[in-house]
């Protein structure tokens, strides 16, 4: 986890202050890069799915990086290890959402197998992220 860049600096023991830009924070970057590819990818699901599976994976891939912003902005650890789980969750739901188009064959195989990629890398990112926060 040496390339994880999650920078905070405790004040006071009574939490800690990020002074880091949340777009500096590797694992923001790869739940970003994350979400521009289910948006490339879902542009070519069928049209009937656009209140259905399109926009409930596109929902729950923007909810990972969208998290972690939120999280960093609440300035405590206890607020920012919350929106870290939230975002794992949401992380989770773009994991089956992927399998479940992969299956009704609105992703092939090669598209799936990039998006589990970058699934299991910001898992790992945010799985580092969350214990460091403790």
């Amino acid at each position: 986890m040496k390339n994880l860049k999650f920078l905070y600096r405790v004040t006071s023991g009574k939490g800690f202050i990020l002074f880091e830009s949340f777009d500096k924070l590797l694992v923001w970057q790869r739940a970003h890069s994350l979400v521009l590819k289910i948006y490339e990818v879902t542009n070519s699901f069928p049209k009937e799915e656009i209140w259905g599976l399109t926009s409930q994976i596109r929902r729950a891939a923007v909810s990972v990086p969208s998290n972690i912003v939120e999280g960093k902005a609440r300035g405590s650890r206890k607020d920012f290890k919350r929106f870290l789980l939230i975002a794992r969750g949401s992380l989770e739901e773009v994991k089956y959402q992927s399998l479940l188009a992969k299956e009704l064959k609105y992703m092939n195989e090669e598209q799936y197998e990039e998006i589990t990629v970058m699934i299991e890398d910001v898992g790992r990112l945010l799985g580092g992220m969350i214990r460091k926060v403790g």
